[in-house]
């Protein structure tokens, strides 16, 4: 009887660790995936590279001023996007005739260090400066030149790791407007599109020794950054080049499928944006129009088949925002909703020029060319602004950066945080 009772006992504080230990995992993994959603927006477009911030309680109710300044520091030339990784900002600009990496203290906007990344890339058409995004992924941040450098830099001192240049590695061309990708994570893997010749369009790097790991195709570059899907439990890494859309296995290169969209000059711009489960909605300019298309299987093999194409939505570089089966984006200089399922547009409104946006809460974040920036609740009934300040002055072509509270802003000339918490 004591040896049952023993066995017993034995039995249940088994099980009642197991189960202690199952909450406790699922304690901390919910944890770690709210603090990693909320806390960063470390590369291209956020965590996600879907322009969208899971960040709730944002500040929705402005003074004339707009939102507190928490500070504001003198840049220079440049399209280049803002990252923010543990209390860190990181950047690109021209100054001089050098283009610069640069790492701010998010709490005080404080230099911590820069890096000479490449000589000055200079365009009557479409400016000045660095355009890529400096992807952050752990202790090791990725920079990418307007000539091509492309630069791995310790996040924490800026000192360099190892460094490729396309020109020379892959025989690239200098596109028109400059490399504007931004290269993406997969893994122990760092994708990017290179447009080098003989089978390099697209090159795949060991993100810690700069190796190559695998290079495919042939497709001329264009000026969109990629993105990470999985569709039916097939990872899958997707390019907007300038041939159209092309999807890749990130550990090998192998090509699952392709969707031809040619743009005049080779501006394929905007990123894809993927709408689950199997769906992308892709954009440009120069009255090409938008397109979605669906990834299905047949005969064992993935394709692209066109939902509906239209000229709704005419994204030049700014990229378009899903939410609740709605795009929001510009139309060139129309704010626009549309319906991802149809294309049919909800509304329109103007009052931003070649505008660029984010969302948050339920809300987009839109900020004007000229520096206005404005709430918009992110609704398909009707355009409902609910709040609007002039915060820059200079030519804003990058979109805002959210995190930990705080909204980054940059034009041409300076980057201002703003406190953006209720």
């Amino acid at each position: 009887m004591k040896r049952i009772n023993l066995g017993l006992g034995i039995v249940v504080c088994f099980t009642l660790l197991c189960a202690w230990h199952i909450i406790a995992y699922a304690a901390g993994h919910e944890s770690t995936d709210t603090e990693s959603t909320n806390s960063g927006w470390y590369q291209w477009r956020g965590p996600n590279r879907d322009g969208i911030s899971h960040e709730t309680g944002i500040l929705k109710s402005w003074p004339e001023a707009g939102p507190k300044e928490l500070w504001r520091v003198p840049l220079g030339k440049g399209f280049s996007g803002i990252s923010v990784s543990n209390g860190r900002v990181y950047t690109m600009y021209a100054k001089g005739d050098d283009e610069i990496v640069v790492c701010l203290d998010a709490e005080t906007g404080a230099e911590l260090w820069r890096n000479l990344d490449d000589y000055l890339f200079e365009n009557r058409q479409g400016g000045d400066g660095p355009r890529s995004t400096p992807t952050v992924d752990g202790d090791t941040v990725y920079v990418l030149s307007a000539y091509g450098r492309l630069v791995a830099l310790d996040a924490n001192s800026g000192k360099q790791l190892w460094d490729s240049d396309f020109a020379k590695a892959f025989s690239s061309r200098l596109p028109q407007h400059g490399f504007c990708n931004s290269p993406i994570v997969a893994g122990d893997l760092l994708l990017i599109e290179t447009g080098g010749v003989d089978g390099k369009a697209i090159v795949a790097f060991d993100k810690k020794s700069g190796n190559i790991a695998w290079n495919t195709q042939n497709d001329p570059i264009g000026y969109s950054s990629p993105i990470m899907v999985d569709i039916s439990d097939t990872p899958q890494t997707v390019f907007f080049t300038a041939d159209g859309l092309v999807a890749v296995a990130p550990k090998d290169g192998k090509v699952y499928w392709r969707y031809p969209w040619q743009t005049s000059f080779n501006v394929n711009a905007a990123t894809p944006v993927f709408i689950s489960p199997d769906r992308f909605f892709i954009s440009s300019a120069y009255d090409v129009g938008a397109a979605v298309v669906q990834i299905e299987e047949a005969d064992g093999e993935l394709m692209a088949n066109e939902v509906w194409r239209s000229r709704v939505m005419k994204n030049h570089f700014s990229t378009s925002v899903l939410h609740e089966g709605y795009l929001y984006g510009f139309d060139d200089a129309i704010l626009k909703c549309i319906n991802a399922n149809t294309g049919e547009e909800a509304w329109r409104a103007r009052g931003f020029n070649k505008g660029t946006l984010i969302f948050a809460d339920g809300h987009l974040i839109v900020l004007g060319e000229s520096g206005n920036l404005a709430l918009v609740e992110a609704t398909s009934e009707e355009y409902r602004k609910i709040a609007e300040a002039q915060v820059l002055s200079g030519r804003c072509w990058t979109a805002p950066s959210l995190s930990g509270g705080k909204l980054y802003l940059r034009d041409s000339q300076e980057m201002v945080c703003l406190d953006f918490s209720e």
